[in-house]
């Protein structure tokens, strides 16, 4: 709502200085410094009014070390990380941009799935919150409206330099004269660590013939959807000890924040030789905000938790960053920035497949890891889960790294 209120007295009024206001570094600043501090200073206020509303969590036992100590701590504080993203996006992000109306819808809309799962934990004593098959329900949902928009939207599209190439010689010189970019609508997307790293997801439709690409909905939309409900499901999975979720969501976020600053640029885009993606820029204003209101929220979320974030949080966190990487055209390298949540959603997913199948087949059901996800097979090992944690944020760090030096190792 700023972004406009200075526009306006930019070009109506003239006013010196309002014109810092077009920049998105700059807005993008605002909503970092903003979030941080909506997230640390009244997110305590959150947290107490969690805790009269005795809004505690139920801790289930599962002989862990230091387990019982957290019963009872506030959760539901993904509220925080909530409120302290959209905040700053209203007042300071171009709301008509396509992109940031996606985000916030999927902020709004994971975060009232997450919300109504931990109510019912809460205030219906029920510990198996909304029912599965209803979480993947809204999951679906979102991927539908997601991806429809994606492809259907004029405003999403990618430039590319198609065209005609005139080259005219003379006794004296030479001059080429280059086609015009153009922008059009595209389901090509980005493979890493390969020379002509785009693929289109069209192209598994080309064995209908003539005509095959507008079809390629059938295709795309599906894709998101998956995307989505995986990404949004392996956050969740990986929300089971202090700061494990938000740090390393965090670093992902950052990751996908400099993939977006890059692809939103014409000349950075251009210089690196990687897709550019018009008005996508845009979105590092949310990022900013975003990476705020994590780091702020494991201000009182680092061990020993004076909040947890609960499914109103992991949930949220999870979606925005499956919708980042697929407006990005970089969900791909979700393997990589997200490793740790594919590592945590492997580890259940490999846990109950063998427990099944040996158990079918020898009578007893036996077990790869002493528990399941990932970040509990090493506290039933010993270890403290602050080493945990800070382990797992340094791995995430370099998963990062890597998927960032992706734009020029091809």
């Amino acid at each position: 709502m700023l972004y406009y209120l200075f526009e306006y007295f930019d070009k109506t009024l003239d006013l010196p200085g309002t014109g810092v206001f077009q920049y998105i570094t700059f807005r993008s600043a605002l909503a970092f410094m903003l979030s941080l501090l909506l997230s640390t200073i009244y997110g305590k206020r959150v947290i107490n009014f969690l805790r009269r509303q005795q809004v505690g969590e139920t801790v289930r036992e599962l002989g862990l070390a230091g387990q019982n100590e957290k019963a009872g701590t506030p959760t539901m504080g993904g509220l925080i990380i909530i409120f302290a993203t959209l905040i700053p996006v209203f007042l300071f992000a171009r709301l008509h941009n396509i992109y940031i109306v996606l985000l916030i819808v999927t902020t709004l809309w994971m975060g009232t799935i997450g919300f109504v799962d931990d109510y019912i934990k809460i205030f219906k004593k029920d510990k198996q919150g909304l029912k599965g098959i209803f979480k993947v329900i809204g999951q679906v949902g979102l991927g539908i409206i997601v991806g429809a928009v994606l492809y259907f939207n004029p405003a999403v599209t990618v430039r590319t330099d198609t065209g005609r190439t005139d080259v005219f010689k003379s006794n004296v010189s030479t001059t080429v004269v280059l086609p015009a970019p153009v922008e059009e609508k595209s389901t090509a997307t980005t493979i890493p660590f390969v020379k002509n790293n785009e693929f289109d997801y069209a192209e598994v439709l080309s064995f209908m013939g003539d005509g095959y690409e507008k079809w390629a909905w059938l295709v795309f939309i599906p894709v998101v959807i998956f995307i989505i409900t995986a990404v949004s499901n392996g956050a969740n999975l990986t929300d089971g000890i202090d700061g494990l979720a938000a740090g390393t969501s965090a670093v992902s976020v950052l990751a996908l924040g400099i993939f977006t600053f890059v692809s939103g640029n014409i000349i950075f885009s251009n210089y690196l030789n990687i897709m550019y993606i018009p008005n996508s820029g845009e979105m590092t204003v949310f990022i900013s905000a975003f990476v705020g209101a994590l780091i702020g929220f494991l201000w009182y979320n680092s061990f020993p938790a004076s909040v947890f974030m609960g499914d109103t949080g992991s949930l949220t966190i999870g979606g925005i960053i499956a919708v980042l990487a697929i407006a990005v055209r970089k969900e791909i390298l979700i393997v990589l920035f997200c490793g740790i949540f594919l590592a945590e959603s492997a580890s259940v997913i490999i846990q109950v497949t063998y427990f099944k199948y040996t158990k079918k087949r020898f009578g007893e059901g036996r077990r790869i890891f002493l528990m399941s996800p990932l970040h509990h097979h090493y506290q039933k090992k010993g270890y403290h889960e602050s080493k945990i944690v800070t382990r797992f944020w340094i791995v995430a760090v370099m998963l990062a790294i890597l998927s960032i030096v992706t734009l020029k190792l091809r």
